[in-house]
């Protein structure tokens, strides 16, 4: 990823942020609201110890020996696919849909995320864009 890309930036701060609105005329208040985490996206992979850590204590110890068995196994994987309908589909089996388990994995597959983040992922650059930032793109 590279730096800033000032012009898109700019176009950004005129036309505004998909929620909230017009950004603010102050550079640093502007560079706070790009950087707001007021946005989400759903995460692509999971790890297995985030999921395994997601597991509710008291559903795992409710399950037979062998779900059980199967449920650590399954958690040693280095990536899951949160969306993926046999991951899904196994998870419920395991825990029951309506699952504590099942409601924290819900939610975990999905990540907060700020406008800067947003744009920043699609015209890949990096960083937390900072009232500097903010001035440079306005000066364009």
């Amino acid at each position: 990823m590279s730096g800033i890309n000032l012009q898109a930036l700019k176009d950004e701060l005129t036309s505004g942020h998909p929620v909230t609105g017009a950004y603010d005329a102050d550079d640093a208040t502007a560079a706070g609201q790009l950087n707001a985490l007021n946005r989400s996206r759903n995460k692509s992979s999971l790890t297995g110890d985030e999921v395994f850590t997601a597991t509710d204590a008291t559903e795992m110890s409710g399950l037979s020996d062998h779900k059980r068995e199967l449920w650590v196994s399954w958690s040693t994987k280095t990536s899951i696919d949160p969306f993926n309908s046999k991951n899904v589909a196994f998870v419920q089996w395991i825990f029951g849909a309506g699952s504590d388990t099942v409601t924290n994995l819900q939610a975990l597959r999905v990540e907060s995320i700020s406008r800067a983040t947003e744009i920043a992922d699609t015209l890949e650059w990096s960083g937390e864009i900072t009232d500097v930032h903010v001035g440079n793109a306005r000066a364009l």
